[in-house]
């Protein structure tokens, strides 16, 4: 397999065609500039990230669109995670990526609270989310309850996190030169690696769902 080089504008471009047109007739006509202009390069990239961060696994191209109004056919991104707890999005809007527990089932959702909650490791979790904010990290959950879970007081001090139905770091970067070149690869790999101290204590006090 070829080195990773980033993404061209071609990559964009074909995204941006399919938000406009999204309809299996504009993805048979596209499909080359898909295979090798946005699939081939997220490949190579995860290829490389394997040694440090474990395989990787490409999301399908098409939305299951069998519980949605939306019938629109095609993802308008692609998208990957690592085995280590990684993923990366590439749109037209340009490259993401994030870590964490997207959505915890009700046993791991019961210890993150636990441990918020708990006067050691609830502060240990806010001073690492603060030090990931000043590299430029969001940390913030895909969803989260309107009060207070219960069993908990509404002016906990941590009430925040006690909301949250999932734990991620995230980061996005617009479109720009860097990102038709190796360099995004370097964005990533910082961003794990940043990331690490946050997923590490998730997998610390919170653990895998139980079976």
């Amino acid at each position: 397999m070829s080195a990773f080089k980033g993404w061209t504008a071609a990559a964009l471009e074909f995204f941006e065609g399919l938000e406009a047109d999204n309809s299996k007739t504009y993805w048979q006509e596209h499909k080359a500039t898909y295979d090798t202009k946005v699939r081939a390069p997220m490949d190579a990239l995860l290829a490389e990230l394997a040694g440090d961060f474990g395989p990787g696994k490409v999301f399908r191209p098409y939305r299951d669109v069998r519980f949605s109004k939306d019938k629109s056919p095609y993802k308008t991104n692609i998208a990957a995670t690592v085995e280590d707890g990684g993923y990366i999005s590439l749109s037209a809007d340009g490259l993401g990526a994030g870590c964490g527990y997207y959505v915890m089932s009700t046993d791991q959702l019961a210890r993150y609270r636990a441990a918020v909650d708990d006067e050691a490791t609830g502060p240990e979790l806010e001073r690492l989310i603060a030090a990931a904010k000043k590299k430029g990290i969001e940390v913030t959950g895909h969803d989260e309850l309107k009060t207070a879970p219960k069993g908990y007081a509404k002016d906990h001090p941590r009430i925040a996190l006690l909301k949250y139905k999932g734990l991620i770091t995230w980061r996005s970067w617009p479109p720009a030169a860097w990102l038709g070149t190796a360099k995004a690869k370097d964005r990533i790999v910082t961003f794990f690696n940043d990331s690490r101290p946050v997923v590490g204590w998730l997998d610390a006090h919170v653990g895998p769902a139980e079976a």
